[in-house]
């Protein structure tokens, strides 16, 4: 497959070091496409991490391929390794892994309510073991921690003047839910904050990114969005653009 979508497995493994640096694998290098030990082919736990993340969010058709028990192709018919598929119901992935240098690994995720959390187990001594232990990090994160809706799509969460615009203003928002996890009751501790460039200049086509938001917990960044334009904001007239352009100067000096 790998020499087929790329041309070599060295072709690949660039194409998978390129997808791994753009979600934040920061301690990640790939050498080939099977996973088998190999100088300099590694990972980290947060690493995979971001890695289940990504993949929950951004290959959401593909990911339910994840939570298939089994599947049968001629007189074979093989199992899924994830032993959780069997033990809980909110599990729906990811991956299970071994080899005789990581010992058994298991990547999972699970759903409950609103709320789902990715667990990471590496160096496992058994299937079993990997099981239990990966089943024992989401219970705790279910159990200790809560997933809040920050902002919603569509929605302003913030105005800001807009120059040489038919309209003054233009309302902020951001493409896609949300979402911050916490530790239970820290909800009311956390901080918002907004990076916006200082003068915004029409025109703003909707949808546009503006800025960031952030929130932070304990001055740690525990999400951030882009900011986009909720609606559009066209040129002004020629006298509306005169005038504006005299007010940023005057405003500067």
């Amino acid at each position: 497959l790998a020499e087929h979508a790329a041309g070599s497995q060295e072709a690949f493994a660039a194409l998978m070091n390129s997808y791994a640096a753009k979600i934040g694998m920061k301690d990640s290098h790939f050498v080939n496409a099977h996973g088998l030990n190999a100088e300099g082919h590694q990972s980290s736990a947060y690493d995979l991490a971001l890695l289940g993340r990504a993949f929950v969010r951004d290959y959401p058709e593909t990911y339910a391929y994840n939570k298939i028990k089994e599947f049968t192709v001629g007189k074979i018919t093989q199992p899924n390794r994830n032993l959780l598929l069997w033990r809980d119901q909110s599990v729906d992935g990811i991956k299970t892994g071994h080899t005789s240098a990581a010992g058994y690994c298991l990547l999972s995720s699970a759903q409950r309510g609103d709320q789902r959390l990715v667990a990471v187990l590496m160096g496992g001594a058994s299937e079993k073991q990997r099981a239990n232990d990966s089943l024992a990090l989401l219970n705790w994160g279910f159990r200790f921690f809560e997933t809040h809706r920050m902002y919603e799509p569509g929605k302003a969460v913030t105005t800001q003047h807009v120059w040489k615009g038919a309209a003054d203003e233009v309302q902020l928002g951001v493409a896609q839910p949300m979402l911050v996890s916490v530790p239970r009751g820290r909800y009311n501790d956390l901080k918002p904050s907004m990076d916006v460039p200082k003068e915004l200049v029409a025109p703003i086509a909707a949808g546009q990114q503006i800025g960031t938001v952030k929130v932070s917990l304990d001055g740690k960044v525990v999400a951030e969005a882009p900011l986009v334009a909720v609606q559009a904001v066209e040129e002004g007239g020629f006298f509306k653009r005169l005038w504006d352009a005299f007010m940023m100067w005057w405003k500067s000096e």
